[in-house]
């Protein structure tokens, strides 16, 4: 073998090994990702060899990750005869395993066999049987009390807390099942581990408790107008496809007769990793990410992929009419049928969207809210794998007819077949997109949700992230021929009317046997998650000395913030007064939305913002007024002096005052029907402050009619000639910004001072009152409000852990307590509250909602919570390792800081408050919680506010707890 023979042997040879090792490295399952062009979060793409993919994104804002496991199944997807399936197994995914959640499996098992056994016969038996329903009950109901006696509750929040979670929770909607985290980078193997178990083999224990949960769910949906209006519009709209015929509660024949069989079977088809995705933002290495994914989810198998079979739907020839009635106010919607996400309808629809209502210049913000035709109009898409609809909504003004708010909002949609909108509109639309994106992708859980859509809707991620660049390509003229496609007379309005509702049936309560749920206990699986070390990451505190910028133009101080990620800024001018100063403060900012100035008129003042990617709003609350403004900061400039023009020069118009003073009644009437304000605003207030409190310090009926154009525009013009202060977040440098405010601000010298504290003065609690309302409803909503001393900054390293370890979260005393052991409501909750200043007051404040014939069951467990505090170490500890770890991991970044400088001064302190809690908690014992619970929760003194229908209320409970006074709503809002 001569030598150039040898050599081409040996460079063969060494080629041949290159291929090997090439092929090797490109089987690493770090090595095999699809990426997409000009993707601006740059992800990559695994697929598992079981099929299960993997959606990375890197966002190094905080040392932490947001987790989002995704299940490609929903209500949908329920078997028809088993309707709200999907979401009674999502609540089942907390309940734990064969390896944790049980004391001891091996005897819990053939308990929960039985009890599975028991369900089957339970729902052969005919709803009329109430004989033998109940006689079968009582056996589920007595071995459930049992198996529960080796089962360990929310072992799975402990976790998920103990390692510095936050966010933990889940979601159905009608094709998905997302699973929620929000945990530190340095927890990541251990969050894979409690995942990996938590889907290998989910146990369905306490069942029967969890069950009464989903029947409380399922009640306070029958109490939500809004959520019956959605579920007729998509009844209208789908009459044959699940979307419009299940629900993802399901119906209350399906809630009575649950099957764990059929539970079993659909984790059994639909849990496997070729239907499921992983998607992960925040702060993390690529290749070890994925390699501890494939280490703890590769040796799921594989199943059959599951075949949807999807039911056409006929064209609707004409406009379907739906009723919905209920307490709250007259409203409406309108819904029109689309094809599916994969469709190339679907960005024209998202334009179109836009186009007619961008919340700024569409074409409903113009014509119908700006010209004040009707109250809140708007519309929206809701994209789905199958079908999509668009949805448009609207209020009437007083004496107006919901058939008339449906005329004007249908004639806004012939202006687009008619092609009758500005041909500038689709590129500022398209910018705005874009700057919308920009926005949420400054944060993980933006980022991490998109996975979740990209991967639900079948839409490969390199179509997802072009949406935008495809939208761009299209014309008006592609739109206008869209919009004489397919919006025709073929579309659904659903009118909800004020008044009773006589088809809702409330879901009875069944008998249920409260549980002991082993608080004190903890599985081998949890004390090994637990006892594994970690690098630890230490924490970072803000200093305002240096995280901050302070400077000056004129009199008015500047606080400065650079954004070093983007091209956006925010601004604010903070004015220290608000409508407890002058009630007509809140008018007046309101007027200026609809005012112009003699250069521009209104609209034209929306268009302009728009145009520019940039939008300016004032808001007013009882002790503040904040103008802010926002966008591009390639076009600060300009935002700034049409802002300063408007607020300097806006001129009075008649016509809109009328129609403000209109619309502030109808309001203020609608106000009266909605029970979240009536409890948390009105009944709360009437509780802290008596009749006088910011709440009902309102002008007048009279005193509105009697407000002159002139008297608002005066308020208006005088705003910036008072005391206030700058706040700036944005990428130019300070000396430039103060360069560019000290031309282009207005005022900023010889400004007015701001008038003495007019806060009003809270009340003290002496004895025991029940206040309660009488509204329709199917539950009953209780708050419990015991009022603390002044604000104490010593104590909050004490409050912040009593608030994790008793009430705040799934793994609290007071979920474990009343939702897991008793089934006594769906939502519960109890926190002692921290003022946001030295002249107010803490509070002991806890909230119950359940059923009316729950009431006193509920109240009763709650008050005994609030007397005596359970104390359990292993609950103590989990809630001291997880407030820790957040801290070690959380960081203030971007606007934050100036909003966490801003809280600080209002406390009367001058460094990041969460130092005193990280240093502070490491000592703390049970004795500390006890000893501060018995001192500041447990109250001799309560308020308690009760809303509810009279006719179900039971009064002889009520007063149990103190004198009973009903209020009317004119107490309550004072007006």
């Amino acid at each position: 073998m001569n030598k150039k023979t040898l050599t081409i042997i040996l460079v063969a040879v060494v080629l041949a090994l290159l291929i090997i090792n090439q092929l090797k490295e490109m089987k690493k399952i770090e090595n095999r990702y699809e990426t997409a062009k000009n993707d601006p979060l740059n992800a990559r793409i695994y697929t598992l060899e079981n099929g299960l993919k993997v959606y990375l994104t890197v966002y190094k804002d905080a040392p932490r990750i947001q987790t989002n496991i995704a299940i490609k199944s929903g209500s949908k997807n329920d078997p028809a005869d088993a309707t709200g399936l999907a979401h009674y197994l999502e609540h089942m995914l907390f309940k734990g395993t064969d390896v944790y959640g049980s004391l001891d499996y091996e005897k819990e098992k053939p308990l929960l066999d039985r009890i599975e056994a028991l369900y089957e016969e339970y729902r052969s038996i005919a709803m009329t049987d109430t004989t033998n329903r109940e006689r079968v009950w009582n056996q589920i109901d007595s071995i459930s009390g049992e198996a529960a006696k080796f089962a360990i509750a929310n072992e799975y929040d402990k976790m998920l807390g103990g390692i510095g979670a936050k966010g933990t929770n889940a979601y159905t909607s009608n094709e998905k099942t997302v699973y929620v985290n929000d945990v530190p980078s340095n927890q990541m193997e251990k969050w894979l581990k409690i995942e990996a178990e938590r889907f290998r083999n989910p146990v369905l224990r306490l069942f029967h408790t969890e069950l009464e949960t989903v029947y409380e769910e399922k009640n306070r949906g029958l109490d939500s107008d809004g959520r019956k209006m959605f579920e007729a519009l998509l009844d209208g709209l789908f009459p044959n496809h699940q979307y419009g015929q299940q629900t993802t509660i399901g119906t209350i024949a399906h809630l009575k007769n649950p099957s764990l069989v059929a539970i079993n079977k659909f984790y059994c088809a639909n849990y496997v990793p070729n239907n499921m995705a992983i998607c992960l933002s925040g702060d993390f290495d690529f290749d070890e990410t994925i390699k501890l994914i494939d280490k703890y989810f590769g040796g799921f198998e594989r199943k059959e992929d599951s075949i949807f079979e999807v039911a056409k739907e006929d064209e609707i020839e004409e406009p379907i009419i739906k009723d919905v009635y209920g307490p709250e106010a007259e409203r409406l919607y309108i819904g029109f049928r689309f094809p599916g996400a994969d469709s190339e309808t679907t960005n024209k629809l998202g334009l179109t969207d836009m186009i007619l209502s961008n919340s700024t210049a569409g074409l409903i913000d113009l014509n119908l809210n700006q010209e004040q035709k009707i109250i809140g109009g708007g519309c929206f898409p809701h994209v789905l794998k199958d079908y999509s609809m668009h949805g448009f909504y609207g209020s009437p003004k007083k004496d107006q007819k919901l058939e008339e708010v449906k005329e004007l909002l249908l004639a806004e949609i012939e202006k687009v077949k008619n092609g009758d909108f500005p041909d500038w509109l689709i590129p500022a639309i398209i910018n705005d997109f874009k700057l919308e994106q920009i926005k949420k992708y400054e944060s993980n859980n933006g980022r991490a949700g998109e996975f979740v859509e990209s991967f639900t809707l079948d839409l490969p991620w390199e179509d997802f992230t072009n949406v935008i660049n495809e939208m761009a390509k299209l014309t008006k003229q592609d739109i206008i021929d869209f919009a004489n496609q397919y919006y025709r007379n073929n579309y659904v309005v659903v009118y909800k009317h004020q008044g009773i509702d006589e088809s809702v049936m409330k879901v009875a309560k069944p008998k249920i046997t409260p549980v002991d749920v082993n608080r004190t206990s903890q599985s081998d699986f949890l004390s090994s998650i637990m006892d594994e070390d970690v690098d630890e990451i230490e924490p970072v505190f803000l200093d305002f000395e240096t995280d901050i910028q302070k400077s000056n133009v004129g009199e008015v101080e500047v606080l400065y913030k650079e954004n070093t990620e983007n091209d956006i800024f925010k601004l604010y001018y903070i004015i220290e007064k608000g409508s407890n100063e002058n009630p007509k403060f809140k008018m007046a900012t309101n007027y200026l939305q609809y005012l112009g100035t003699a250069e521009i008129s209104p609209n034209q003042k929306m268009e302009e913002f728009y145009k520019i990617g940039c939008e300016m709003n004032v808001s007013c609350n009882s002790e503040q007024i904040k103008i802010s403004l926002n966008g591009l900061n390639e076009y600060f400039e300009k935002a700034v002096t049409l802002m300063e023009d408007v607020l300097a020069n806006v001129i009075a118009d008649e016509d809109a005052l009328e129609n403000i003073k209109m619309d502030m009644l109808k309001k203020r009437a609608d106000a009266k029907l909605n029970k979240q304000t009536i409890l948390f605003r009105g009944m709360n207030a009437y509780a802290k402050y008596g009749k006088n409190s910011s709440f009902t310090n309102v002008i007048s009926d009279e005193e509105i009619e009697n407000t002159t154009a002139n008297e608002l525009v005066e308020i208006i013009n005088s705003l910036t000639k008072d005391e206030h202060r700058i706040l700036y977040y944005g990428p130019s440098s300070l000396s430039d910004l103060i360069v560019k405010l000290t031309e282009l601000h207005s005022n900023s010298t010889d400004l007015n001072p701001i008038a003495e504290d007019n806060s009003f003065p809270q009340l003290d609690i002496n004895t025991n009152t029940v206040f309660v309302v009488d509204y329709d409803m199917k539950q009953a909503e209780v708050l419990f409000l015991a009022k603390g001393s002044k604000l104490r900054l010593n104590d909050l390293p004490i409050i912040s852990f009593h608030n994790s370890y008793f009430g705040g979260g799934m793994s609290s005393i007071v979920f474990q307590e009343l939702r897991e052991s008793k089934a006594l409501a769906y939502s519960v909750y109890s926190a002692y509250t921290t003022p946001k200043d030295a002249k107010h007051s803490h509070y002991s404040f806890s909230y119950i909602g359940t059923q009316a014939d729950k009431l006193g069951e509920a109240m009763q467990g709650m008050m005994d919570l609030l007397k005596q505090m359970p104390e359990a170490e292993s609950n103590m500890e989990s809630a001291k390792e997880g407030v820790i770890q957040r801290i070690r991991t959380e960081r203030f970044t971007k606007y934050r800081v100036l909003t966490e400088y801003e809280k600080s001064q209002k406390l009367g302190v001058n460094h990041d408050i969460r130092k005193d809690v990280y240093e502070a908690i490491p000592d703390f014992t049970i004795e500390d919680l006890t000893n501060f619970h018995n001192s500041y929760i447990k109250n001799d003194n309560y308020t308690i506010m009760v809303l509810g229908s009279k006719e179900d209320l039971d009064l002889n409970v009520l007063k149990q707890y103190g004198e009973i006074i009903h209020l009317t709503l004119e107490d309550v809002f004072g007006y």
